[in-house]
């Protein structure tokens, strides 16, 4: 049809202007849809057939208007999609809320009553409501609905659960589980025939390490807290000769949280006496932290320090340490360039500098002044250690044999300025640790290994 219309349009503009092809055979003109012919009068007559004469004109402008209609529902279904995505973020965040407030009540579910447990319950209902609510409107179903249906089915079955426990009966169940726990460490330390001399070093040196104590899981009940501590007051002032420490982390980068328990049993009832949260602008890093004469000793990061923390006036000071390097740490976990020990001769600090070529210097704390008062360079590349831990002035370095066992394979004497290597194996729990420290009140090796409180009975060599 329309190729014939353009035929007819070039005759007509070329008859105008040029008179010649009133001398073309009109026979030549015919084709298709399109005829030309001469008048009675001698003008030219063409004639053109359409297959359809008439111009759908209603059906055109009927189709605008539908795409009109179309462009006006997309955009009003985008505005409620926006505010249907709006709400799911709202929804989203109230019920991580949530679910941090039931990890709390995993964690101590005898210190909640009948109603905490039934406001939760509502609260799960309303979120149910609300998600098939939202899932109706948008008219679809998506992996982010399923799962978040399902979220709310395990809360709701932790909830019921938690709610059955007996409060009388979950603490003769914690108070008997310390009692086994205290029962098991005697039994193991008259099968390894272990007497403590506390205080003295009348011994060559370490001669074996005993088989773990796992004490049990973090205070958090979370074994996603990796990074972190326990232990007791290597130095206890009067009062407080069995307070016990905890803190851990998700991350090698955080220390903020410290948790006091006055005795051993308290720790495994994970009964607090103290907690303590440190300021933003005192936090610190790399898990490597002791307790030591009723004050915390960790590295803070800004300025890169060693930090102290009285616990009895809750007053903070720091020290920087020139030589140290922020660039080397353990084989286990970053951000452990300052480690604090203590031993039966006093407080230490752990460092490598760059002018010791990444090796692990010891360094003497004057607890007084909270300055160094010695240092002692060692050839112990500090990355090539998991840990280090000080025993009567000797530095102690271990490395990973296996999955399951450990190795101390360097020492370091500060007395001879000796160094020496060993090969004392023993067993870990779990792979990777994040802190290791010697403690002189008990001489046992105190670990914090993947989120397990772990403890180590250790003998010394008498000849």
């Amino acid at each position: 049809m329309w190729w014939g219309m353009m035929l007819l349009f070039l005759f007509l503009l070329f008859s105008a202007f040029s008179p010649a092809l009133a001398w073309i055979p009109v026979q030549d003109w015919e084709s298709g849809n399109v005829t030309a012919s001469v008048g009675s009068s001698g003008q030219c007559v063409c004639h053109v057939f359409l297959p359809d004469t008439t111009f759908p004109a209603d059906r055109v402008e009927h189709m605008q208007q539908v795409s009109k209609d179309l462009i006006v529902e997309v955009e009003i279904q985008k505005n409620k999609l926006v505010k249907y995505e709006d709400k799911l973020v709202i929804y989203l965040a109230e019920l991580k809320d949530l679910e941090e407030r039931l990890t709390i009540m995993q964690s101590s579910p005898d210190d909640y009553i009948k109603l905490d447990f039934e406001l939760l319950r509502i609260e799960l209902r309303e979120f149910e409501a609300l998600a098939s609510q939202l899932k109706n409107s948008l008219n679809f179903s998506s992996s982010l609905f399923d799962s978040l249906y399902i979220e709310i089915q395990n809360m709701t079955f932790i909830v019921n659960q938690l709610e059955t426990y007996d409060k009388s009966n979950l603490e003769v169940i914690r108070y008997q589980f310390a009692k086994l726990q205290k029962k098991l460490e005697e039994c193991q330390m008259d099968q390894d025939i272990i007497k403590p001399d506390v205080g003295n070093c009348n011994h060559t040196g370490i001669l074996s390490i005993g088989n773990p104590l796992v004490v049990q899981l973090n205070a958090h009940l979370n074994s996603n807290y990796l990074y972190g501590g326990w232990g007791r007051d290597s130095k206890p002032i009067q009062g407080n000769e069995n307070m016990h420490f905890y803190g851990a982390y998700s991350s090698p980068g955080m220390v903020y949280d410290f948790y006091f328990y006055s005795n051993y049993e308290n720790l495994i009832l994970r009964k607090a006496i103290k907690q303590y949260t440190l300021p933003n602008d005192w936090r610190g890093t790399g898990n490597n932290y002791i307790v030591h004469s009723n004050a915390i000793y960790y590295q803070h990061d800004s300025p890169f320090s060693m930090t102290k923390l009285n616990l009895t006036s809750s007053q903070y000071e720091y020290r920087v340490i020139s030589a140290a390097s922020q660039s080397f740490s353990y084989a286990y976990s970053s951000n452990q360039n300052l480690d604090f020990a203590a031993d039966e001769t006093g407080l230490w600090v752990l460092y490598a500098s760059t002018q010791n070529m990444g090796k692990i210097v010891l360094a003497k704390i004057d607890e007084k002044s909270f300055g160094i008062e010695a240092v002692w360079p060692t050839g112990m590349y500090k990355q090539s250690a998991g840990n280090a831990f000080m025993v009567c002035g000797v530095m102690y370095a271990t490395r990973s044999v296996d999955i399951s066992t450990e190795e101390i394979f360097y020492a370091y004497d500060t007395k001879t300025k000796q160094e020496r290597n060993l090969s004392i194996t023993f067993k870990k729990f779990q792979d990777k640790y994040s802190n290791l420290d010697y403690n002189p009140i008990d001489q046992k090796l105190y670990m914090y290994n993947n989120g397990y409180y772990v403890s180590y009975n250790v003998k010394f060599n008498k000849e």
